[in-house]
C-alpha cells in the first residue's frame, strides 16, 4: 500500500476569463499556501514535493516553504477548462459562468460534455487527461517515502470520481467543494485507488481565517 497526499493550489486570480489571466496566485492564495505550510512544519514533514508546472501550482510548492527537493510533473496540470468552456459555448450555445451559483451548474454541463466526447478538435479527451494524472501518481509513488503532490480542483475531483466510481453530477459536487490549498490523501493498493482523506483544512481552523477558506 501507498499513500500519497494531493493539495490544491492556493487561491488564484478569480474572475479571470483566461488561462493566462488567472495563473498566478493572488495575495490570499500566497498566505493560504503559508498558512498550509506552517501547519505540515508543525505536524510532520515530506521528503519530496512533486507540482504540475503551471504557475499557480508551482508557486503554492514553493509558498510551502517546506524543507524537501521539489520537482515538476506536467502531467498534474490542470484541464484545459477555459478551453472546454469555449468548446460548451460554441457547440451547445453555453455561455461562461457569472456567478458562483451558474458556475456549479455549468460544470456539470461542462463535464458531461467533455466525458461524452462532445468537445471541438484539439482538445485534450477525458480519458487522456485520466491516464496522464493516473500515470503521474504512480511516478510519484514509484519515488518513495512520504511524496506531496501539489495540483489542481479538477484533477483531485476527478481522482476520486475514479476511486469511488461517481457519475459525473457527484463528480461536480466534489469538484465544487476542493478549497484552495485543501488535503487529499489516496491510497494505491493492488485492487485500485482508494481514497481516503477529502478537503481537509486543518490551517483553516483558527477563528480569525474562517473568511479565508476559497473555492473559486
Amino acid at each position: 500500500m501507498h499513500d500519497l497526499t494531493l493539495i490544491r493550489h492556493g487561491q488564484a486570480q478569480t474572475g479571470a476569463k483566461t488561462e493566462a489571466s488567472y495563473d498566478s496566485l493572488s495575495t490570499l492564495g500566497l498566505q493560504q499556501a503559508a498558512w498550509l505550510g506552517e501547519h505540515i512544519r508543525a505536524s510532520h514533514g515530506y521528503d519530496h514535493v512533486v507540482s504540475g508546472s503551471l504557475n499557480r501550482q508551482v508557486q503554492t510548492a514553493q509558498g510551502l516553504g517546506l524543507d524537501a527537493p521539489r520537482s515538476i510533473d506536467a502531467r498534474l496540470n490542470e484541464m484545459d477548462y477555459f478551453g472546454l468552456a469555449a468548446s460548451l459555448e460554441q457547440t451547445a450555445g453555453i455561455p461562461w459562468p457569472r456567478s458562483e451559483a451558474e458556475f456549479s451548474t455549468h460544470v456539470v454541463k461542462l463535464l458531461s460534455a467533455w466525458r461524452a466526447g462532445d468537445i471541438i478538435d484539439g482538445l485534450e479527451s477525458y480519458d487522456d487527461f485520466c491516464a496522464r494524472i493516473t500515470g503521474a501518481l504512480n511516478d510519484a509513488r514509484a519515488r518513495g517515502g512520504r511524496v506531496l503532490i501539489v495540483t489542481s480542483a479538477g484533477v483531485i475531483a476527478t481522482l476520486t470520481s475514479l476511486a469511488l466510481e461517481l457519475d459525473v453530477p457527484a463528480k461536480s459536487r466534489m469538484f465544487a467543494n476542493v478549497a484552495h490549498t485543501s488535503v487529499h490523501r489516496f491510497s494505491l493498493r493492488d485492487d485500485g485507488l482508494h481514497l481516503t482523506q477529502f478537503a481537509a483544512t486543518p490551517h483553516f481552523d483558527h477563528a480569525d481565517r474562517q473568511e479565508a477558506r476559497t473555492y473559486i
